[in-house]
């Protein structure tokens, strides 16, 4: 699992993690484009690719990002380490920043680590969650004020995590809510009282097809 704390200066995204088996969440804080500048602060479970906890705030604190830990790491999940990288928003001047989050990610339970300089790929999960959210969301809306980017990124996550599908499980989606119903051998023809819903998301951006029981 990756986890990525947020900061007060205005620079490019940063990242961190946490890690355990089999499970492998991720987080990651990166800069939405509006009116004033805001960071976004993102956890994904790298097993099922489930966006296990998102936040938005325009001035990041240590004090801000500890609690966001504290809302994912219960204490009840085997996590076991927690990987942030190496940029400046850590070391300069920001000593006690670093040590106020380090200190309670330890209190968690996790060790921290850091990865190598300028190695975005030792990220990668936290990386490409963030590149999504801006090919398929954010690039393609200017949010207007904080509500509005909260709103926005509560349809797209949802969107992400319950129908979007996602080539690593298989394809598969990481919150199936739709009944299961049995397969057919003829691949051509909807099975026997069931239909296709189709759900408009993000004002018709993306659309999300479902197999359900005809009513």
């Amino acid at each position: 699992m990756r986890l990525e704390p947020a900061r007060g200066r205005r620079r490019g995204a940063r990242s961190s993690a946490i890690t355990h088996a089999p499970c492998w969440p991720a987080t990651s804080l990166s800069i939405a484009a509006t009116f004033r500048v805001f960071y976004v602060f993102v956890v994904l479970e790298v097993d099922t690719r489930r966006i296990l906890h998102w936040n938005v705030t325009a001035y990041p604190t240590a004090e801000w990002t500890a609690q966001q830990f504290r809302m994912v790491v219960s204490g009840e999940q085997p996590y076991r380490w927690v990987i942030h990288d190496r940029d400046t928003i850590y070391t300069e001047d920001v000593d006690r920043y670093t040590e106020d989050v380090d200190r309670t990610i330890g209190t968690l339970g996790l060790t921290v680590l850091k990865t190598p300089v300028r190695v975005p790929q030792a990220n990668a999960h936290c990386e490409r969650l963030i590149g999504t959210i801006r090919r398929e969301c954010l690039d393609w809306v200017i949010p207007c004020s904080e509500q509005h980017l909260r709103r926005l990124l509560h349809e797209w996550v949802a969107h992400d995590n319950r129908g979007r599908p996602h080539s690593s499980l298989g394809p598969g989606i990481p919150e199936p809510v739709s009944e299961r119903i049995p397969e057919t051998s003829d691949r051509h023809n909807l099975p026997v009282g069931s239909r296709i819903s189709v759900r408009s998301i993000l004002g018709g951006l993306h659309q999300e097809y479902r197999l359900e029981r005809a009513a």
